[in-house]
């Protein structure tokens, strides 16, 4: 055992997530929160519901906000809300979590995979064009992929870990081919592009997820869908309760994708301290650049990149480095938790064997996954618990 190991053991573990530290300050006025949801005995599509939906809306520059079970559900809700269904086609990333892609594949529609922008882990506009100008053709109106026949109805962009996509180069194609878009911001609640403009209120729809572990996260699954456009908005609440308006009358075929009021007590209360808790993100991040932006280190790692005058509220501080997997030990050995996102594109992953895929088609989907480790960047961090992660990064690659 090393010396830096050894004496790593009388040191408190720095998690790469601390949820208690959050709820110790806030725990008083939640608890309270739930106890009024309790007393009321209103749990499904109360008024802390509509609050929430109100509110979320306001801080994402949208006209709606229609509350869901989850960020997965989110995205399952708005696939339906376009019409998406067999034949159907969705352009999105390899980079990004499961649901993403799952959501898709659910309502029998097939996923394209188009690689990321190597810049900001983000679906590359370029290669979104290169596939529809190589690939796709226009009949009666509709973008049809040449080798599939099937057709292509939807974008879904991710703003992958709190920092946006190309929103004006990708909805630029969407507008040429008439695309919608759906934009996957559920680790970008408040990220914005440098004119201001917010993670979803571009694209038709915007996802969010209040899962714990994002920078807004509820005490289990929830999720919101947003929209600019009031006929969306409708069909989106029709669709989350079954498909039924009014009651027991259905004229679509929906699901169970109602948020749970004492989730969004709990998230009203939350989203006070947000932007308090998106600085002090900011503020690590800006430190942990600073020393990991030493001379000698820029050989093994790069910090992550943001757009200028952009908002990155760093839901995840990713890094690219060299020897990532031993990197990863040496830091669990000294009491530093990480996490990698995500180990294995998409279009890989074994589910989607039958798109016929191959690993070099996202050849930067591929090396993100093998080069990158996301470090503890949670707001309640120490200048001290910084430093042992600098420190130990810095004594793996120059002891």
């Amino acid at each position: 055992m090393s010396t830096a190991t050894m004496e790593s053991s009388t040191l408190a573990p720095v998690p790469l997530l601390d949820l208690k530290a959050q709820h110790a300050t806030i725990r008083d006025e939640v608890m309270e929160a739930v106890r009024e949801v309790c007393d009321a005995q209103r749990f499904i599509l109360g008024p802390q519901v509509e609050l929430l939906e109100q509110q979320v809306a306001q801080y994402s520059q949208c006209r709606f906000g229609i509350g869901v079970s989850s960020g997965t559900d989110a995205l399952l809700v708005a696939l339906m809300a376009l019409g998406v269904g067999p034949g159907d086609e969705v352009i999105t990333t390899p980079y990004t979590f499961f649901a993403t892609g799952g959501a898709v594949t659910r309502l029998g529609a097939k996923p394209v995979f188009c690689d990321i922008d190597p810049a900001n882990f983000n679906l590359s506009t370029v290669s979104v064009a290169a596939f529809i100008t190589e690939h796709c053709e226009r009949r009666d109106g509709k973008l049809i992929n040449r080798q599939t026949g099937g057709v292509i109805k939807v974008l879904v962009p991710v703003h992958l870990f709190g920092q946006m996509a190309d929103m004006d180069g990708l909805m630029e194609l969407a507008r040429t081919y008439d695309l919608r878009v759906i934009e996957d911001a559920a680790q970008a609640i408040g990220a914005a592009l440098p004119d201001g403009r917010r993670a979803g209120s571009i694209g038709d729809i915007g996802c969010f997820s209040f899962f714990p572990s994002k920078n807004l996260g509820a005490f289990g699954d929830g999720g919101m869908c947003t929209t600019n456009d009031p006929a969306l908005a409708e069909r989106l609440k029709v669709l989350r309760a079954h498909g039924g308006k009014p009651k027991y009358h259905h004229a679509l075929v929906g699901g169970n994708f109602r948020l749970d009021e004492l989730q969004a007590a709990v998230l009203v209360v939350k989203l006070k301290y947000l932007d308090g808790w998106t600085k002090q993100r900011q503020h690590n991040a800006s430190y942990y650049d600073a020393r990991l932006g030493h001379a000698d280190l820029t050989r093994y790692v790069t910090t992550p990149p943001q757009a200028t005058g952009a908002r990155h509220i760093h839901n995840q501080y990713v890094l690219r480095v060299r020897r990532r997997d031993d990197l990863r030990k040496h830091l669990a050995a000294l009491g530093i938790g990480t996490e990698i996102y995500y180990p294995i594109p998409l279009h890989v992953q074994k589910c989607f064997e039958d798109l016929g895929y191959r690993a070099e088609q996202s050849p930067e989907s591929m090396r993100a996954a093998a080069e990158t480790i996301a470090i503890p960047i949670y707001p309640e961090l120490t200048s001290i618990q910084m430093d042992r992660v600098i420190d130990a990064i810095t004594s793996f690659y120059l002891a």
